[in-house]
Protein backbone atom coordinates (compact mmCIF):
# COMPACT_ATOMS: atom_id res chain seq x y z
CA UNK A 1 0.00 0.00 0.00
CA UNK A 2 2.65 2.30 0.94
CA UNK A 3 4.46 1.96 -2.83
CA UNK A 4 0.81 2.62 -4.06
CA UNK A 5 0.59 6.12 -2.80
CA UNK A 6 3.12 7.83 -5.09
CA UNK A 7 1.24 6.51 -8.01
CA UNK A 8 -1.84 8.33 -7.25
CA UNK A 9 -2.45 11.59 -7.88
CA UNK A 10 -3.43 14.13 -4.78
CA UNK A 11 -5.79 16.31 -6.95
CA UNK A 12 -8.74 14.44 -6.01
CA UNK A 13 -11.16 11.95 -7.85
CA UNK A 14 -12.59 13.16 -11.23
CA UNK A 15 -15.75 13.66 -13.10
CA UNK A 16 -17.73 15.70 -10.82
CA UNK A 17 -19.70 19.16 -11.92
CA UNK A 18 -21.61 17.60 -14.58
CA UNK A 19 -25.01 15.74 -15.00
CA UNK A 20 -23.83 12.32 -14.51
CA UNK A 21 -22.50 10.75 -11.23
CA UNK A 22 -19.85 8.31 -12.46
CA UNK A 23 -19.55 5.25 -10.08
CA UNK A 24 -17.22 2.48 -9.72
CA UNK A 25 -18.63 -0.24 -8.19
CA UNK A 26 -16.38 -3.25 -6.71
CA UNK A 27 -17.71 -6.22 -5.38
CA UNK A 28 -16.64 -10.09 -5.90
CA UNK A 29 -18.52 -11.52 -8.88
CA UNK A 30 -16.92 -14.63 -9.72
CA UNK A 31 -15.64 -17.47 -7.11
CA UNK A 32 -17.31 -19.20 -4.12
CA UNK A 33 -18.46 -16.09 -3.11
CA UNK A 34 -20.48 -14.50 -6.09
CA UNK A 35 -23.47 -14.54 -4.58
CA UNK A 36 -22.21 -12.13 -1.66
CA UNK A 37 -21.23 -9.85 -4.45
CA UNK A 38 -24.45 -10.35 -6.71
CA UNK A 39 -26.87 -9.39 -3.86
CA UNK A 40 -25.04 -6.57 -2.75
CA UNK A 41 -24.66 -5.25 -6.69
CA UNK A 42 -28.59 -6.44 -7.27
CA UNK A 43 -29.50 -4.55 -3.66
CA UNK A 44 -27.83 -1.24 -5.07
CA UNK A 45 -29.45 -1.57 -8.63
CA UNK A 46 -32.80 -1.91 -6.89
CA UNK A 47 -32.22 1.17 -4.44
CA UNK A 48 -31.56 3.23 -7.76
CA UNK A 49 -34.33 1.76 -9.85
CA UNK A 50 -36.60 2.58 -6.95
CA UNK A 51 -35.32 6.52 -7.10
CA UNK A 52 -36.43 6.74 -10.77
CA UNK A 53 -39.51 4.42 -10.94
CA UNK A 54 -37.99 1.75 -12.71
CA UNK A 55 -36.76 -1.71 -13.00
CA UNK A 56 -33.61 -2.72 -11.56
CA UNK A 57 -31.23 -3.60 -13.97
CA UNK A 58 -30.53 -7.60 -14.57
CA UNK A 59 -26.88 -7.49 -14.49
CA UNK A 60 -24.62 -10.14 -12.24
CA UNK A 61 -21.15 -9.06 -13.98
CA UNK A 62 -18.59 -6.63 -14.52
CA UNK A 63 -19.63 -3.74 -17.22
CA UNK A 64 -20.68 -0.47 -17.70
CA UNK A 65 -23.95 0.74 -17.57
CA UNK A 66 -26.13 4.04 -17.10
CA UNK A 67 -29.47 4.43 -15.16
CA UNK A 68 -30.82 7.75 -16.37
CA UNK A 69 -33.08 10.06 -14.44
CA UNK A 70 -34.79 13.33 -15.26
CA UNK A 71 -31.97 15.90 -14.30
CA UNK A 72 -29.28 13.57 -13.45
CA UNK A 73 -27.68 10.04 -14.37
CA UNK A 74 -25.69 7.47 -12.98
CA UNK A 75 -22.81 5.89 -14.74
CA UNK A 76 -22.14 2.55 -13.34
CA UNK A 77 -18.20 1.14 -14.15
CA UNK A 78 -18.69 -2.28 -12.34
CA UNK A 79 -15.69 -4.34 -11.50
CA UNK A 80 -14.91 -7.82 -10.02
CA UNK A 81 -12.84 -7.84 -6.75
CA UNK A 82 -12.47 -11.70 -6.65
CA UNK A 83 -13.56 -11.37 -3.22
CA UNK A 84 -9.19 -10.76 -2.96
CA UNK A 85 -8.24 -7.68 -1.10
CA UNK A 86 -5.34 -6.58 -3.33
CA UNK A 87 -7.42 -7.17 -6.56
CA UNK A 88 -9.95 -4.85 -4.95
CA UNK A 89 -6.95 -2.58 -4.29
CA UNK A 90 -6.20 -2.74 -8.67
CA UNK A 91 -9.68 -2.16 -9.09
CA UNK A 92 -10.23 0.65 -7.36
CA UNK A 93 -6.85 2.30 -8.68
CA UNK A 94 -8.12 1.90 -11.78
CA UNK A 95 -11.42 3.58 -11.49
CA UNK A 96 -9.78 6.35 -9.92
CA UNK A 97 -7.24 7.27 -11.60
CA UNK A 98 -7.80 6.18 -15.03
CA UNK A 99 -11.56 6.25 -15.73
CA UNK A 100 -12.61 9.12 -13.48
CA UNK A 101 -15.07 7.97 -10.78
CA UNK A 102 -16.60 10.05 -8.71
CA UNK A 103 -17.26 7.85 -5.96
CA UNK A 104 -16.44 4.05 -5.17
CA UNK A 105 -18.93 1.82 -3.54
CA UNK A 106 -18.16 -2.01 -2.25
CA UNK A 107 -16.96 -4.54 -1.07
CA UNK A 108 -18.27 -7.72 0.58
CA UNK A 109 -14.95 -7.94 2.18
CA UNK A 110 -13.93 -5.67 5.07
CA UNK A 111 -10.03 -6.75 4.57
CA UNK A 112 -10.44 -5.29 0.61
CA UNK A 113 -12.72 -2.12 2.13
CA UNK A 114 -9.79 -1.87 4.54
CA UNK A 115 -7.13 -2.04 1.73
CA UNK A 116 -9.42 0.58 -0.38
CA UNK A 117 -9.48 3.21 2.58
CA UNK A 118 -5.77 3.20 3.08
CA UNK A 119 -4.41 2.66 -0.15
CA UNK A 120 -7.15 5.02 -2.35
CA UNK A 121 -9.34 6.94 -0.51
CA UNK A 122 -6.48 8.44 1.62
CA UNK A 123 -4.58 9.37 -1.10
CA UNK A 124 -6.97 11.03 -3.31
CA UNK A 125 -9.91 11.72 -1.01
CA UNK A 126 -12.37 9.42 -3.44
CA UNK A 127 -15.74 9.02 -2.00
CA UNK A 128 -16.50 5.59 -0.62
CA UNK A 129 -19.25 4.20 0.29
CA UNK A 130 -18.08 0.71 2.34
CA UNK A 131 -20.38 -2.26 1.99
CA UNK A 132 -21.68 -4.67 2.81
CA UNK A 133 -18.10 -5.40 4.60
CA UNK A 134 -19.64 -5.69 7.64
CA UNK A 135 -16.04 -5.50 9.94
CA UNK A 136 -16.92 -2.83 12.76
CA UNK A 137 -13.91 -1.28 12.92
CA UNK A 138 -14.43 0.47 9.23
CA UNK A 139 -16.34 2.91 11.20
CA UNK A 140 -15.10 3.59 14.59
CA UNK A 141 -11.40 2.77 13.86
CA UNK A 142 -9.82 5.98 13.53
CA UNK A 143 -6.95 3.50 11.60
CA UNK A 144 -9.80 3.53 8.55
CA UNK A 145 -12.83 6.04 9.73
CA UNK A 146 -12.56 8.69 6.99
CA UNK A 147 -14.20 12.00 6.41
CA UNK A 148 -15.38 10.31 2.89
CA UNK A 149 -16.09 6.96 3.96
CA UNK A 150 -19.21 5.89 4.57
CA UNK A 151 -21.31 2.82 4.90
CA UNK A 152 -25.01 2.25 4.76
CA UNK A 153 -24.94 -1.62 5.33
CA UNK A 154 -24.98 -2.97 9.03
CA UNK A 155 -21.84 -4.02 11.01
CA UNK A 156 -21.03 -6.84 13.18
CA UNK A 157 -20.76 -4.63 16.37
CA UNK A 158 -24.89 -3.68 15.25
CA UNK A 159 -25.38 -7.88 15.18
CA UNK A 160 -23.82 -8.13 18.61
CA UNK A 161 -25.59 -5.47 20.39
CA UNK A 162 -29.30 -6.25 19.36
CA UNK A 163 -28.41 -10.28 19.57
CA UNK A 164 -26.28 -9.86 22.93
CA UNK A 165 -29.03 -7.85 24.58
CA UNK A 166 -31.67 -9.88 23.42
CA UNK A 167 -30.44 -12.72 24.87
CA UNK A 168 -29.14 -11.67 28.13
CA UNK A 169 -32.65 -10.22 28.62
CA UNK A 170 -34.90 -12.17 27.16
CA UNK A 171 -33.80 -15.86 27.30
CA UNK A 172 -31.99 -17.97 30.92
CA UNK A 173 -28.56 -17.65 29.24
CA UNK A 174 -26.07 -17.19 31.89
CA UNK A 175 -22.65 -18.72 31.00
CA UNK A 176 -21.32 -18.44 26.90
CA UNK A 177 -18.22 -19.97 25.29
CA UNK A 178 -17.84 -18.51 22.39
CA UNK A 179 -16.04 -20.47 18.93
CA UNK A 180 -15.43 -18.01 16.00
CA UNK A 181 -13.40 -18.12 12.40
CA UNK A 182 -9.49 -16.78 12.95
CA UNK A 183 -9.46 -14.02 10.99
CA UNK A 184 -11.23 -10.02 10.97
CA UNK A 185 -14.64 -11.33 11.08
CA UNK A 186 -14.75 -13.99 13.23
CA UNK A 187 -12.74 -11.94 15.52
CA UNK A 188 -14.92 -9.10 15.03
CA UNK A 189 -17.80 -11.46 16.18
CA UNK A 190 -16.60 -12.50 19.10
CA UNK A 191 -14.96 -8.92 20.43
CA UNK A 192 -18.28 -7.46 19.95
CA UNK A 193 -20.15 -10.27 21.70
CA UNK A 194 -17.76 -10.60 24.53
CA UNK A 195 -18.09 -6.46 25.11
CA UNK A 196 -22.00 -6.50 25.04
CA UNK A 197 -22.74 -10.08 26.61
CA UNK A 198 -20.29 -8.45 30.05
CA UNK A 199 -21.95 -5.42 29.81
CA UNK A 200 -25.56 -7.16 30.45
CA UNK A 201 -23.84 -9.32 33.30
CA UNK A 202 -23.34 -12.58 31.00
CA UNK A 203 -20.37 -14.59 32.02
CA UNK A 204 -17.91 -15.46 29.21
CA UNK A 205 -16.36 -18.96 30.09
CA UNK A 206 -14.42 -19.83 27.30
CA UNK A 207 -13.18 -18.33 23.30
CA UNK A 208 -11.71 -20.55 20.54
CA UNK A 209 -10.75 -19.29 17.15
CA UNK A 210 -10.39 -22.02 14.44
CA UNK A 211 -9.26 -21.73 10.66
CA UNK A 212 -11.74 -21.53 8.37
CA UNK A 213 -13.12 -24.75 7.12
CA UNK A 214 -12.21 -26.17 10.59
CA UNK A 215 -14.98 -29.55 11.08
CA UNK A 216 -13.79 -31.00 14.50
CA UNK A 217 -15.91 -29.44 16.52
CA UNK A 218 -16.74 -32.18 19.08
CA UNK A 219 -13.51 -31.29 21.26
CA UNK A 220 -14.52 -27.73 21.62
CA UNK A 221 -18.19 -28.27 22.77
CA UNK A 222 -16.64 -30.92 25.18
CA UNK A 223 -14.82 -27.45 26.35
CA UNK A 224 -17.91 -25.60 26.49
CA UNK A 225 -19.83 -28.36 28.54
CA UNK A 226 -16.62 -28.36 30.88
CA UNK A 227 -16.72 -24.96 31.47
CA UNK A 228 -20.27 -25.07 32.91
CA UNK A 229 -21.48 -23.06 29.85
CA UNK A 230 -25.50 -22.74 28.44
CA UNK A 231 -24.81 -21.31 25.55
CA UNK A 232 -22.24 -21.01 22.27
CA UNK A 233 -21.90 -18.33 19.59
CA UNK A 234 -20.64 -19.16 16.44
CA UNK A 235 -18.91 -16.62 14.64
CA UNK A 236 -18.60 -18.57 11.06
CA UNK A 237 -19.54 -17.61 7.43
CA UNK A 238 -20.44 -20.86 5.11
CA UNK A 239 -17.49 -22.22 5.06
CA UNK A 240 -17.54 -23.62 8.31
CA UNK A 241 -20.85 -23.06 9.65
CA UNK A 242 -22.56 -26.76 8.82
CA UNK A 243 -19.82 -28.59 10.64
CA UNK A 244 -20.03 -26.07 13.85
CA UNK A 245 -23.90 -26.37 13.98
CA UNK A 246 -24.22 -30.48 12.87
CA UNK A 247 -21.81 -31.63 16.07
CA UNK A 248 -23.78 -28.96 18.02
CA UNK A 249 -27.59 -30.41 16.90
CA UNK A 250 -26.21 -34.24 16.72
CA UNK A 251 -24.48 -33.89 20.04
CA UNK A 252 -26.22 -34.33 23.05
CA UNK A 253 -24.77 -31.01 24.19
CA UNK A 254 -27.41 -28.80 26.15
CA UNK A 255 -26.05 -25.56 24.87
CA UNK A 256 -28.32 -22.97 23.09
CA UNK A 257 -26.92 -21.70 20.08
CA UNK A 258 -26.97 -18.36 18.96
CA UNK A 259 -25.65 -15.51 17.06
CA UNK A 260 -26.66 -13.97 13.17
CA UNK A 261 -29.16 -14.79 10.78
CA UNK A 262 -26.74 -14.66 7.02
CA UNK A 263 -27.49 -15.48 3.48
CA UNK A 264 -29.19 -17.65 2.04
CA UNK A 265 -25.85 -19.84 1.03
CA UNK A 266 -25.47 -20.09 5.11
CA UNK A 267 -29.15 -21.09 5.58
CA UNK A 268 -29.07 -23.74 2.92
CA UNK A 269 -25.91 -25.11 4.95
CA UNK A 270 -28.32 -24.70 7.96
CA UNK A 271 -31.08 -26.37 6.63
CA UNK A 272 -29.24 -29.48 4.97
CA UNK A 273 -27.79 -30.23 8.73
CA UNK A 274 -31.61 -29.68 10.15
CA UNK A 275 -32.63 -32.39 7.77
CA UNK A 276 -29.82 -34.78 8.42
CA UNK A 277 -30.60 -34.51 11.56
CA UNK A 278 -34.50 -34.44 12.27
CA UNK A 279 -35.58 -35.59 9.03
CA UNK A 280 -37.00 -34.06 5.95
CA UNK A 281 -40.07 -32.88 7.65
CA UNK A 282 -38.24 -30.93 10.33
CA UNK A 283 -40.57 -28.60 12.03
CA UNK A 284 -39.87 -25.26 14.18
CA UNK A 285 -40.36 -27.32 17.33
CA UNK A 286 -37.78 -29.42 16.44
CA UNK A 287 -35.13 -26.52 15.96
CA UNK A 288 -36.83 -25.16 19.19
CA UNK A 289 -36.58 -28.15 21.14
CA UNK A 290 -32.74 -28.21 19.97
CA UNK A 291 -32.21 -24.91 21.22
CA UNK A 292 -30.74 -23.28 17.94
CA UNK A 293 -31.49 -19.34 18.34
CA UNK A 294 -32.82 -16.74 18.69
CA UNK A 295 -30.78 -14.59 15.77
CA UNK A 296 -29.92 -11.47 15.07
CA UNK A 297 -31.06 -10.21 11.85
CA UNK A 298 -29.85 -7.06 9.63
CA UNK A 299 -32.70 -7.98 7.15
CA UNK A 300 -34.21 -10.04 5.30
CA UNK A 301 -37.09 -9.74 2.99
CA UNK A 302 -39.43 -10.83 5.57
CA UNK A 303 -39.04 -8.62 9.09
CA UNK A 304 -40.06 -5.40 7.53
CA UNK A 305 -43.95 -4.28 6.67
CA UNK A 306 -43.79 -0.84 4.16
CA UNK A 307 -44.67 -0.15 1.15
CA UNK A 308 -40.81 0.64 -0.13
CA UNK A 309 -40.25 -2.69 1.12
CA UNK A 310 -43.12 -4.44 -0.39
CA UNK A 311 -41.89 -2.61 -3.86
CA UNK A 312 -38.43 -4.02 -3.53
CA UNK A 313 -38.97 -7.63 -2.55
CA UNK A 314 -41.64 -7.32 -5.90
CA UNK A 315 -39.51 -6.27 -8.14
CA UNK A 316 -35.80 -7.52 -6.50
CA UNK A 317 -37.87 -11.44 -6.82
CA UNK A 318 -39.56 -10.73 -10.77
CA UNK A 319 -36.16 -9.48 -11.75
CA UNK A 320 -33.27 -11.92 -9.89
CA UNK A 321 -35.52 -14.83 -8.98
CA UNK A 322 -35.31 -14.42 -5.19
CA UNK A 323 -35.72 -12.82 -2.22
CA UNK A 324 -33.87 -9.64 -1.47
CA UNK A 325 -30.87 -11.28 0.63
CA UNK A 326 -28.98 -10.31 4.30
CA UNK A 327 -27.02 -7.20 2.51
CA UNK A 328 -29.30 -6.24 0.03
CA UNK A 329 -31.25 -3.52 2.43
CA UNK A 330 -27.80 -1.49 2.89
CA UNK A 331 -26.32 -1.10 -0.72
CA UNK A 332 -30.17 -0.20 -1.66
CA UNK A 333 -29.86 2.45 0.70
CA UNK A 334 -26.16 3.71 -0.61
CA UNK A 335 -27.53 4.01 -3.99
CA UNK A 336 -30.61 5.63 -2.31
CA UNK A 337 -28.41 7.98 -0.30
CA UNK A 338 -26.34 8.83 -3.55
CA UNK A 339 -29.46 9.83 -5.10
CA UNK A 340 -30.96 11.64 -2.40
CA UNK A 341 -27.27 13.16 -1.81
CA UNK A 342 -27.30 14.67 -6.01
CA UNK A 343 -30.71 15.61 -5.76
CA UNK A 344 -30.67 17.62 -2.59
CA UNK A 345 -27.28 19.33 -3.45
CA UNK A 346 -28.07 19.86 -7.15
CA UNK A 347 -24.33 18.79 -8.17
CA UNK A 348 -22.18 15.36 -8.69
CA UNK A 349 -19.27 16.81 -7.85
CA UNK A 350 -17.65 14.70 -4.81
CA UNK A 351 -17.32 17.53 -2.36
CA UNK A 352 -21.11 18.27 -2.73
CA UNK A 353 -21.73 14.51 -2.82
CA UNK A 354 -20.35 13.89 0.74
CA UNK A 355 -21.33 17.44 2.20
CA UNK A 356 -25.21 16.24 1.46
CA UNK A 357 -24.33 12.15 2.69
CA UNK A 358 -22.50 13.58 5.93
CA UNK A 359 -25.53 13.70 8.45
CA UNK A 360 -28.28 12.68 5.98
CA UNK A 361 -31.62 10.70 6.97
CA UNK A 362 -32.03 8.30 4.07
CA UNK A 363 -35.29 9.25 2.25
CA UNK A 364 -36.28 6.05 0.78
CA UNK A 365 -35.15 2.72 2.14
CA UNK A 366 -36.52 -0.72 2.44
CA UNK A 367 -36.90 -0.68 6.94
CA UNK A 368 -39.10 2.17 6.12
CA UNK A 369 -38.90 6.15 5.29
CA UNK A 370 -35.77 7.68 7.17
CA UNK A 371 -35.43 4.14 8.34
CA UNK A 372 -31.55 4.95 7.91
CA UNK A 373 -29.35 8.07 9.46
CA UNK A 374 -25.76 8.47 8.84
CA UNK A 375 -24.07 9.15 12.37
CA UNK A 376 -21.59 12.63 11.80
CA UNK A 377 -19.19 10.92 14.13
CA UNK A 378 -18.22 8.32 12.14
CA UNK A 379 -20.22 8.26 8.70
CA UNK A 380 -22.07 4.66 9.71
CA UNK A 381 -25.64 4.73 9.20
CA UNK A 382 -28.38 3.82 12.09
CA UNK A 383 -30.96 1.84 11.24
CA UNK A 384 -33.02 -1.06 13.31
CA UNK A 385 -32.21 -4.77 13.83
CA UNK A 386 -34.30 -7.58 14.36
CA UNK A 387 -34.44 -11.07 16.11
CA UNK A 388 -36.10 -14.13 14.81
CA UNK A 389 -35.78 -17.78 14.77
CA UNK A 390 -34.83 -20.22 12.23
CA UNK A 391 -38.39 -21.76 11.10
CA UNK A 392 -39.13 -24.43 7.98
CA UNK A 393 -39.06 -22.23 4.41
CA UNK A 394 -42.68 -21.56 3.93
CA UNK A 395 -44.61 -22.95 0.49
CA UNK A 396 -45.04 -19.04 0.10
CA UNK A 397 -41.23 -18.44 0.03
CA UNK A 398 -40.08 -21.62 -1.04
CA UNK A 399 -40.20 -20.90 -4.93
CA UNK A 400 -38.06 -17.59 -4.40
CA UNK A 401 -35.26 -19.08 -1.65
CA UNK A 402 -33.49 -21.91 -1.79
CA UNK A 403 -32.88 -23.13 1.62
CA UNK A 404 -34.96 -25.17 3.69
CA UNK A 405 -35.01 -22.38 6.50
CA UNK A 406 -35.39 -19.04 6.74
CA UNK A 407 -35.75 -16.43 9.40
CA UNK A 408 -39.45 -16.17 11.13
CA UNK A 409 -41.92 -13.06 11.74
CA UNK A 410 -39.60 -11.32 13.58
CA UNK A 411 -40.13 -11.57 17.60
CA UNK A 412 -38.11 -8.44 18.56
CA UNK A 413 -36.70 -5.47 16.80
CA UNK A 414 -34.11 -3.22 17.93
CA UNK A 415 -34.13 0.77 17.70
CA UNK A 416 -31.20 2.23 15.93
CA UNK A 417 -30.60 4.23 18.95
CA UNK A 418 -29.92 0.74 20.91
CA UNK A 419 -28.02 -1.47 18.18
CA UNK A 420 -26.00 1.38 16.87
CA UNK A 421 -22.24 1.94 18.37
CA UNK A 422 -22.42 5.81 20.28
CA UNK A 423 -20.02 8.52 19.97
CA UNK A 424 -19.33 7.45 23.68
CA UNK A 425 -19.51 4.15 23.65
CA UNK A 426 -16.20 1.46 24.71
CA UNK A 427 -14.55 0.46 20.87
CA UNK A 428 -15.45 3.59 19.43
CA UNK A 429 -12.53 5.23 18.21
CA UNK A 430 -13.38 7.76 15.41
CA UNK A 431 -14.94 10.87 16.11
CA UNK A 432 -15.42 12.98 12.67
CA UNK A 433 -17.47 15.58 13.87
CA UNK A 434 -14.84 17.34 16.37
Amino acid sequence: MAGLAGCLSEDGPGGGGSDSLRIGVMQPLTGDLEYYGQQSLWGFLSGLAYKHDADPLDIDSAGEETVEGDEYDYELLIEDTEFDADQAQSVATDLVQNRDVDVLFGTASSGSARQVIGSVVANTDTPFIAGPAAAADITSSSEYCHDRVFRANENTAMDARSGGQYVANQTDVQRVYIMAADYSFGRAVARNYRTVLESEGIEIVGEQFVPRGYSEFQGLYDNAVEANADAVIGGFTVSTLPAFLSTGLAGDYDLRMFGGFATMISNRAIGGVAQRTFGEDFTAQDLRDAELGPFTTRYHWNQYDNEINNTFVEDYTNTYGTVPDLFTSGTFTAASSLVQAVEESGSTSADDVVDALTGMTVQDTPKGEGGYTYQEYNNQARSSMTIANPVPTSDEWASNWDAAVMPSEPIATVGGEESTLSQDAGGMDCNLSG
